[in-house]
């Protein structure tokens, strides 16, 4: 066992403090990473509160992790001490089930082990995620970091970056679709450089004109003041895919409007109450699709590591210590971070 300083909360209603705990001893397959910097989610604010139900205390938040691998296990393979290597939201599944079968084990139809707040099969106790100074993790579930990246900004990528590229490469963004995107912030800006890296004409829905500007040089070849009716009407019937970021109850009706025939809308972001339910008529009468998306398995994750590595795509952050994660999260809940948290967890080591 490995002593490890993290950062834990400890009931819904009291702040994060500093937590010490044990992280298991590297197994045959297991690769273990010194953590250089973990991004802060909106998951992890909603877990530690307890806002989804189901949080075991003391939580141990974070699963936007990059770092170094520092010991490696008699099997591993793929990784050396040295290495550049990332954990996102999980860190094992049943390997067995079709889902798991066709590399899409965030869908796993048995047992997922969530990086953090999930009962975690080594050690029969529960995960306790990146807020910490090392993880120790199965080499199937870590991936490589490409050389060229900024660290800082690869590891929203692990979490904001997959939830956002998985979707537009399921339902087909590239060059000759109209893709929208519903928010500006941790999640909508990646998604906004990944519409407009794939090759889409990419339009961004803000309710915010002080982010048109921010929003163009992201990568968006328009932008629409959402509460503008007429601007939204000027889109009428026109989008392949939309893909809605926030995490906030809204009507879904002004949006399904602007998909042409075919198109979809994807939920992505997870508001604490549901959406008013949309029109049937304005899903049937043009065959339109209403969905989600969950993160993404783990070869897809690396797709898009690589992608970002191809393409010089990182989050844009800003950067905290380790003990301002309680003012990180007050902050994060008033919209004022541009546009990711993220971690330097050498402040927790000093």
């Amino acid at each position: 066992m490995s002593k490890t300083a993290g950062y834990a909360a400890h009931a819904a209603d009291k702040a994060l403090e500093p937590f010490s705990f044990e992280r298991r001893k590297p197994l045959a397959t297991d690769v273990q990473i010194e953590i250089a910097y973990c991004g802060v989610c909106h998951s992890d604010l909603h877990t530690a509160r307890n806002e989804w139900g189901g949080t075991t205390y003391p939580v141990v938040p974070g699963h936007e992790i990059v770092g170094r691998v520092t010991q490696v296990g008699d099997a591993v393979k793929g990784f050396k001490v040295g290495d550049l290597a990332a954990v996102g939201c999980l860190v094992d599944s049943c390997r067995e089930c079709p889902a798991c079968r066709e590399s899409l084990e965030q869908y796993c139809e048995r047992e997922m082990a969530f990086t953090y707040n999930s009962p975690d099969p080594h050690t029969g106790k529960m995960t306790y995620g990146g807020y910490s100074t090392q993880i120790v993790v199965d080499e199937r579930f870590v991936l490589r970091v490409p050389k060229n990246l900024d660290l800082a900004g690869t590891a929203p990528l692990l979490c904001a970056g997959i939830t956002t590229y998985s979707p537009l490469r399921q339902w087909g963004a590239g060059p000759g679709t109209k893709v929208g995107v519903v928010g500006l912030g941790g999640l909508g800006h990646m998604g906004v450089k990944f519409a407009h890296a794939l090759g889409a004409h990419t339009v961004l829905f803000t309710t915010s004109p002080g982010k048109v500007e921010d929003a163009k040089r992201l990568g968006a070849d328009e932008v629409v003041i959402s509460k503008n009716a007429d601007e939204m009407q000027r889109h009428a019937n026109s989008f392949d895919f939309i893909l809605n970021t926030v995490a906030a109850p809204i009507s879904l009706d002004g949006y399904l409007e602007l998909l042409r025939r075919d198109g979809t809308l994807c939920l992505v972001g997870v508001p604490g109450e549901p959406h008013p339910s949309p029109n049937v008529f304005n899903l049937v009468l043009k065959r339109r699709r209403l969905a989600g998306s969950l993160i993404g398995g783990l070869q897809e994750t690396q797709e898009m590591l690589d992608f970002c590595g191809e393409h010089n795509i990182t989050a844009d952050i800003e950067m905290i210590r380790m003990d301002q994660i309680n003012a990180a999260y007050e902050r994060m809940l008033r919209s004022d971070v541009k546009y990711r948290f993220v971690i330097d967890m050498d402040s927790l080591r000093k």
